[in-house]
């Protein structure tokens, strides 16, 4: 069993940065695959960017690439996601996601989710 609890969402202008953390407790924190996905009113619940368990191998959304950087430090059982050049379309709510499935990129491929925080990017 895997809680985890998302934090640093906000509002922020077009072209600013915001950094979430993902705090998770529990047992082997290490062992799991983390992603971030994001949800926007009336759209699907989509996949934001991955990282495997060793924290050596990355995957990102098209749409985010170059902007966004997913972390993870294991010894702190707690995942990064690093955004930078933020756009308007970027608002939604961010959830982050602990699974086994180290190519997973959809939602059912995930066993634990956070609460989600709200990020909120003005024009």
């Amino acid at each position: 069993q895997v809680q985890l609890v998302e934090s640093g969402g906000g509002l922020v202008q077009a072209g600013g940065s915001l950094r979430l953390s993902c705090a998770a407790s529990g047992r082997s924190f290490g062992s799991y695959v983390m992603g971030w996905f994001r949800q926007a009113p009336g759209k699907e619940r989509d996949i934001v960017a991955r990282i495997s368990w060793s924290g050596t191998m990355t995957y990102y959304a098209d749409s985010v690439k170059d902007r966004f950087t997913i972390s993870r430090d294991n010894a702190k059982n707690t995942v990064w996601l690093q955004m930078y050049s933020l756009k308007p379309e970027d608002t939604a709510v961010y959830y982050c996601a602990a699974g086994r499935n180290r190519n997973g990129i959809t939602q059912r491929e995930y066993d634990y989710w956070g609460q989600g925080t709200q990020v909120t990017v003005s024009s």
